[in-house]
């Protein structure tokens, strides 16, 4: 048999074909890139032979010549002396930079020369370029190369606060597109260097939390320096690097503020109507953003995304207008930049808004509705609105303008302002594909950073404070193993070692009846909720042992006064006298006051009658006004006056008692004569009764005691007959909040007049009951009555 020698071509050949045709392509871009650099190099030369013609005055050969020869007898290369001679001859940036090197190495030496030589090739080249992206990729590769940036842009600023990239180098073609244009409002570094007025820089621009060019190709330093010439901005030169920002000596900035001057003359020429990475296309986009800008609704400007000639057709949103509300509640430089379909997910459903948009970019035809159902998603919620929808082709782009018809947008506003003052986030965990989506509150909630991966609830436990675990996983059993709604608390231990209490309520959806696929919850920091839970706790522990002590004060108090006045006491005869006594303590247990009565027989036969009440209540009044009656009872062994035995207790009150003060009537009756001597010490004055008519004794003078160190009191004199009755009584039984004191005096005559009239209220005992049961007081303080009637 003979083997198969049809012509063809094997596997074998077609790797060595394309093996040569790689080479082939690899050594092209070589050559490219030396013809580059010999450009830059040419004109650097040509520079240097201008400086020895003017100096010489010699001819363009004989300068070329006199170059040539001075480099060989100074040891160096025609391109390094060339960039000497320039920078003698000229007094810029760049010259300057050089002569700070020689000066810090001590001697003209090849590596101070360096960085004058890499600038001044940099200039050369930049002179000798058409256009700011051509500008950028010589920057690049002359001057930032050797310091480890790996991109360039240079943005072009305008009046309206918002940039265009002019020219980028080491950025993908998408990544160029997608950044043509940055509205105005965006926090890229490039806007704060020009807000600042000063070179903005980065040690990682993911760690910076700000959106800009290349933030995923060169996530590293970023280095944003202004560039102007005359104190006048028109710019700003920013630097990628693919690690963290290097040191900023002074040497370092020095070269990139040159480089930025380079910048600045390329932007001053530069029109960015005809020029720049995009090509010529950029004057159609100018004129539909200008006219996007003046429409009142929202409107979004679309173009092709970059792959769509070989991929399926996707559309970049390419500018948002001043006027445009996202009805998720995003803002407009959230939206720029992104697809379609990833701003707006739900749009690829059936008769959606993308349908509609790729007929009109197919057909041209513009398209209508008036009531168009717009879909999206905000952290894991998702909101709907209707809207009137309008789509028209311009060219290559896209007018999409809509107008809402609800309030969704806001309803989104309030739903994030919510959950931010709540310290609430929203989480959903795909428990088949294991895909977590956590909205922004919940990565600070955790405290990490957003880029970290999320946690997934199988490993919340490894995250908690070793005593929830079994809480924890109770929660997981309800909620992943019975497959209901669950809620726990639990202490969240953050990377940061601070603590916190975390309440998270979950629920299992399932699209099967086998096992939940998805979970939706939310995690709420209560820690402020916790410590106020465990202040009120300690306030109530505190409060009730105060109300206890209270209590037991009052229950003493209480005591005590029962002890020595009995709230009940049967009627006595004190020789031709009947006294009987009411006490009524005040509603309140707490408020135990200082009211306090005495009748007895003196040695000399005389019969002491008093009254008093203590200011205040609880223990303290209670103990004055033990120590007051007993001070009375021995003054009155000695025989004197009513108003000698008040000034004596004033003395007392005012110099054996603690801040105590009380009012007193004191007097003493004679037997055989029916004289009666009184004294008061600010209290009420008795009222007699007889034959029927009721009538308070005179108003004496006395202040109350204790409330100075020496007082005079007045002393009275009546006489009493049989059948008089009189009463002693202290405040609580008249004083209305509503009267003044007269007129309470007057209506207790009136009520003791009708006592009289009263059958059951003849006797001394029933007269004192009908007084207090119908007396008009309401001050709620404790009452005490004594009853004197002569038989």
């Amino acid at each position: 048999m003979t083997a198969d020698t049809t012509p063809g071509v094997t596997a074998d050949g077609e790797a060595a074909a394309i093996g040569r045709l790689a080479s082939t392509v690899e050594g092209l871009r070589h050559e490219l890139q030396r013809a580059q650099a010999d450009s830059a190099g040419r004109a650097l030369i040509e520079m240097a032979v201008g400086v020895l013609i003017e100096r010489l005055g010699c001819g363009p050969t004989e300068a070329a010549s006199q170059l040539d020869g001075l480099a060989d007898r100074a040891g160096t290369s025609v391109l390094e002396l060339a960039a000497d001679l320039v920078n003698q001859a000229s007094s810029d940036r760049i010259s300057a930079l050089a002569g700070d090197f020689v000066a810090a190495s001590g001697q003209p030496a090849r590596p101070a020369r360096s960085a004058a030589l890499r600038l001044r090739s940099t200039q050369a080249d930049t002179l000798s370029r058409a256009d700011a992206h051509a500008v950028a990729q010589s920057m690049l590769g002359h001057a930032l190369h050797p310091l480890g940036a790996t991109a360039v842009a240079i943005w072009a600023a305008h009046p309206d606060q918002s940039l265009s990239l002019a020219g980028a180098g080491g950025f993908s073609e998408a990544e160029v597109l997608r950044w043509r244009y940055v509205p105005p409002g965006v926090p890229t570094p490039a806007r704060q260097a020009l807000d600042r007025r000063e070179a903005v820089g980065h040690a990682t621009i993911s760690g910076a939390g700000l959106p800009s060019i290349g933030s995923l190709e060169a996530p590293g330093g970023r280095l944003a320096v202004p560039a102007g010439s005359g104190g006048r901005l028109v710019g700003v030169l920013e630097i990628c690097w693919p690690g963290p920002l290097p040191e900023r000596t002074q040497s370092l900035q020095r070269q990139f503020e040159a480089l930025a001057e380079l910048a600045a003359a390329t932007l001053e020429t530069w029109d960015h109507d005809t020029e720049g990475p995009f090509g010529p296309a950029d004057a159609a986009f100018e004129e539909l953003r200008q006219l996007t800008d003046g429409l009142l609704d929202p409107c979004l400007t679309l173009c092709l995304a970059p792959g769509s000639e070989e991929g399926p057709v996707q559309f970049l949103i390419e500018h948002v207008n001043p006027a445009f509300v996202d009805f998720a509640g995003r803002p407009g430089n959230a939206i720029v930049g992104s697809r379609l379909l990833e701003a707006y997910p739900l749009a690829a459903e059936a008769g959606g808004l993308f349908e509609a948009v790729e007929h009109t970019f197919a057909t041209g035809e513009p398209f209508r509705a008036r009531n168009m159902r717009l879909s999206a998603h905000l952290d894991g919620v998702p909101l709907s609105t209707t809207a009137q929808v309008a789509i028209s082709r311009h060219g290559r782009r896209l007018a999409v303008v809509w107008r809402l018809d609800d309030g969704t947008a806001r309803v989104a506003r309030l739903l994030q302002h919510a959950q931010r003052l709540g310290r609430i986030g929203g989480f959903e965990e795909n428990l088949t594909t294991g895909q977590i989506h956590w909205n922004e509150t919940l990565f600070d909630l955790h405290g990490i950073p957003p880029t970290a991966p999320p946690i997934a609830l199988g490993r919340l436990a490894d995250h908690a404070h070793p005593d929830d675990r079994q809480t924890i996983e109770r929660f997981l059993r309800t909620l992943l193993h019975h497959r209901r709604p669950a809620s726990s608390a639990f202490r969240l231990q953050r990377p940061d070692g601070v603590a916190r209490h975390i309440r998270v309520v979950a629920e299992p959806v399932a699209v099967s009846d086998t096992q939940p696929t998805v979970v939706r919850g939310a995690y709420q920091d209560v820690s402020a909720q916790h410590w106020t839970e465990v202040a009120l706790a300690a306030s109530r522990d505190q409060l009730a042992q105060s109300e206890q002590q209270a209590a037991e004060r009052a229950r003493l108090a209480l005591q005590l006064q029962h002890a020595i006045m009995p709230p009940a006491r049967g009627p006595i005869d004190l020789h031709d006298l009947q006294v009987a006594v009411r006490y009524r303590p005040a509603e309140k247990d707490h408020l135990v006051g200082g009211d306090w009565y005495d009748a007895l027989t003196l040695p000399t036969g005389e019969v002491l009658l008093c009254v008093g009440d203590v200011a205040g209540h609880g223990i303290e009044a209670a103990t004055g006004m033990v120590a007051l009656r007993n001070a009375l009872r021995g003054l009155a062994a000695t025989g004197a006056g009513p108003a000698q035995l008040l000034n004596w207790l004033n003395s007392v009150t005012h110099h054996l008692t603690d801040n105590v003060t009380a009012t007193a009537v004191c007097a003493l009756y004679h037997p055989g004569s029916g004289r009666l001597r009184w004294a008061r010490a600010g209290h009420l004055p008795p009222v007699l009764l007889r034959g029927g008519r009721a009538e308070t004794l005179p108003q004496l003078g006395g202040i109350l005691l204790g409330a100075l160190d020496q007082a005079d009191y007045e002393e009275g004199e009546a006489h009493l007959r049989s059948g008089d009755t009189l009463v002693l009584y202290t405040d609580g039984l008249i004083e209305r909040r509503d009267k003044p004191l007269q007129a309470c005096l007057d209506s207790l005559l009136a009520l003791s007049e009708r006592a009289v009239g009263e059958p059951g209220a003849r006797g001394l005992e029933a007269h004192l009951d009908h007084l207090l049961r119908f007396s008009d007081a309401d001050t709620d303080d404790d009452t005490c009555l004594v009853g004197i009637r002569v038989q």
